[in-house]
């Protein structure tokens, strides 16, 4: 196991200075950030630490010398958007993108992408089966004919009120993971593990490990703590009629 960090945490960092402080502080790899050159709609995300739009040869030799003179490897490439978003047009753009992202990782020899599946979130899991069957599947396989692998964060993204009631990443799961890749069998496609997700969501954290060994590609890891206390203080606000 390579221990690093998703460069998102230091977006006013150029990638060169992310890969010498990794290499400072002992970590061994990155996952480096790919969004788009632009605003960031939310926290962690909009940065930009590869350009996958623009990248050309000699940047990706340029990157890898970097790399090698650190001693840092990346773990992954991430790009966390919504590709089920409600207009399908945004999705596209979505889509797109994740398309430059997984080219990128191939020049740079970076063997896995980093992302959401994406949600209407106010559909139910059922109703967003359709498109997910419609988006997915073409994108797995174009990420095998880069030979790239696409890790899916479980996230439910569920925290604003733009995102409820459904949360904006349909493969928040267990259930739903193994629908998934009973639709797309690819080796191809897996997740991106993080379990800190599975206990605020009062879900067994180990188990899915057990199950879905094979489909776990890359892991993120955040400190967590569920006051049950608080607890009592949630409720649903309701105005009389």
């Amino acid at each position: 196991m390579k221990l690093g960090f998703v460069s998102a945490i230091l977006p006013d960092l150029t990638l060169e200075e992310v890969v010498r402080f990794a290499s400072a502080e002992g970590f061994r790899c990155v996952e480096v950030m790919c969004w788009p050159v632009g605003k960031a709609e939310r926290r962690y995300a909009g940065v930009t630490h590869v350009d996958a739009a623009t990248l050309r040869p000699a940047d990706g030799e340029r990157i890898n010398d970097l790399l090698a003179s650190a001693g840092v490897e990346i773990g992954g490439l991430g790009y966390y958007p919504n590709p089920l978003a409600p207009d399908t047009r945004e999705g596209q753009v979505y889509v797109n993108h994740l398309k430059k992202v997984i080219q990128a990782a191939q020049r740079l020899g970076v063997g896995t992408v980093n992302t959401f599946v994406g949600r209407d979130w106010t559909r139910s899991v059922e109703d967003n089966w359709p498109r997910f069957l419609k988006v997915w599947p073409p994108l797995v396989e174009f990420a095998e004919d880069h030979a790239v692998r696409i890790a899916i964060e479980n996230c439910p993204m569920l925290f604003t009120k733009d995102e409820w009631p459904g949360g904006k990443n349909l493969a928040h799961c267990p259930a739903v993971w193994r629908r998934m890749f009973e639709a797309i069998p690819s080796g191809s496609f897996g997740l991106n593990y993080d379990p800190s997700h599975m206990v605020w969501q009062g879900m067994d954290y180990v188990r899915p490990i057990r199950e879905f060994a094979g489909r776990i590609f890359h892991v993120h890891a955040k400190d967590v703590r569920v006051d049950r206390h608080k607890l009592d203080d949630v409720g649903i606000l309701a105005t009389p009629l």
